[in-house]
Parts: C-alpha cells; structure tokens; sequence
C-alpha cells in the first residue's frame, strides 16, 4: 500500500479495532468510509464465483473461508442465480469463532478475541447484513484448528507448489477434516491469495504452527 503511494497507519491489537478506528477517523475528517463488508465488494468478488460454476459443472460443494462475508455472499448469491444446488460450506478458525457462533445462534455474537495466524479470518464482529445471507444460504460452517490450516499451507505447497495465506489455506483444511463426508462428490474449494509473512511461511514449512500472542 505504501509503495502505490498511500499513508499506512498501523491501529489497534486486531482488525476490528483498526476498523472501528478507521471510521472514526473518517467521520472526524470527513472523509469517505468503505467498509469492509458492502454490497459492491459483493459484488466483485462474485465474479470469481461466476467464474467458478462456469469452469466446473455439477459441483457438489464449495468450501470457502469467512471473514467479513464477502466471499461467502458472493457465491451464495451467484450459485442462486444460476439456479444451481451446489452446497456452500463457510469455513473459519476455531481460534476466531465469532460467525460460527452467530451461525448457531441466528444473530451475530462478537467475541473478545480472534488469536489466529490466518488473518484473513481474524474478525470479531460479525456484520448483520453479511450474516443474513449466510444464514439463509449456507449449508454449516466448519472450524478449524491452527494446526489442521497449517498443514494445508504445507499440503497445497507440496503437492501443487502454490503459496497460500492461512485463511486460503483454510478451505483445503475443512475439505480435509470432512474427507469422509466428501467421498464421492465434486468439491471445490476457495484459495483466497498468498498474502502470508516470509518468516510465517517458513516456521510453517518446518512444520510448526504459528501462534499469536
């Protein structure tokens, strides 16, 4: 962000304290918010969906990671207009339980904490215009543990040498963890990118898990 020229301030201990800090920032100064969770970053990530059920016919499932819901809800909302019966599965960290917790309860329930590696899934707060469409589109959300998303890291880099951040790491962990239940189906999962520290990956390639403080 700072090499295209932006001013980068560093807030908070989470990304929910930098948000609320954000908008604060932006209402004091005047300034336009974008918020992390809004119908036009829907809908731009949903073409990667689109992309998706066009490539791969008749998919069974589709795992993808949680964080603020934009991903989720794009692909609910393509798989329903093309009118297709595929099964989409949220996936999150156990560490950062927060949407799994508003999924059971039917209402969103922020959590105090979010100690996870995968900060694509670190959140705390729930958005209730995102949790609507999961509630009435997803099939469960699966949670995972900091080791099962360690090893897909180490398992997507083995097997088809591709970098993943944790959170994109974290559809392959769910796939994994439900093996069984997926035996016979066509599944496809969610990468999300490769935004993941240097000396992260590498702790993780030596095969530790790492741990937020």
């Amino acid at each position: 962000m700072a090499a295209f020229g932006a001013t980068v301030v560093e807030f908070g201990r989470d990304f929910d304290e930098a948000r609320a800090e954000a908008a604060r920032v932006a209402d004091e100064r005047k300034l336009h918010f974008i918020p992390p969770f809004h119908r036009n970053l829907v809908k731009g990530v949903a073409t990667y969906a689109l992309e998706l059920f066009q490539a791969v016919a008749e998919l069974d499932t589709v795992y993808v990671p949680i964080g603020m819901g934009s991903g989720i809800c794009g692909l609910i909302a393509v798989r329903d207009l093309l009118n297709l019966k595929t099964e989409i599965v949220g996936v999150i960290a156990r560490n950062a339980p927060a949407m799994a917790l508003s999924f059971d309860a039917g209402r969103p329930v922020p959590t105090e904490s979010a100690r996870t590696f995968a900060d694509g899934v670190a959140t705390r707060q729930p958005q209730e215009e995102a949790l609507a469409v999961i509630l009435n589109g997803a099939a469960r959300i699966v949670q995972l543990s900091e080791d099962e998303i360690a090893e897909a890291i180490r398992v997507l880099f083995h097997t088809t040498h591709q970098v993943s951040e944790g959170a994109g790491a974290a559809s392959l962990a769910a796939l994994i963890q439900e093996r069984d239940r997926m035996s016979g189906r066509k599944v496809g999962i969610v990468v999300t990118g490769g935004n993941i520290d240097a000396a992260v990956y590498r702790s993780i390639l030596a095969g530790e898990t790492p741990t937020v403080g």
